[in-house]
């Protein structure tokens, strides 16, 4: 079993903040070797009642690092540490 992604982005199908998410964040991912999820609030209730219309939100190693928009810079400093 490989080993869990450092960087989840909750979002919902559909959603275009989302996918300018997953842009930003397949690109620093990719030249941070890091390995990356999205996940849909739509198909969990508990993941919709916690984020509701505060996607899409960007964690890092489960710490949350964006709301709404994630900044390549800002991502690459959290993942970095």
């Amino acid at each position: 079993m490989g080993a869990a992604p450092r960087v989840v982005v909750y979002g919902r199908p559909g959603c275009h903040l989302c996918e300018v998410a997953e842009d930003v964040v397949a690109r620093v991912c990719r030249a941070a070797g890091a390995r990356w999820e999205v996940i849909s609030v739509a198909d969990d209730p508990q993941l919709l009642a916690l984020y509701g219309e505060l996607i899409p939100v960007v964690t890092v190693d489960g710490r949350q690092v964006a709301v709404y928009r994630v900044e390549e810079a800002e991502l690459s400093a959290a993942l970095r540490g």
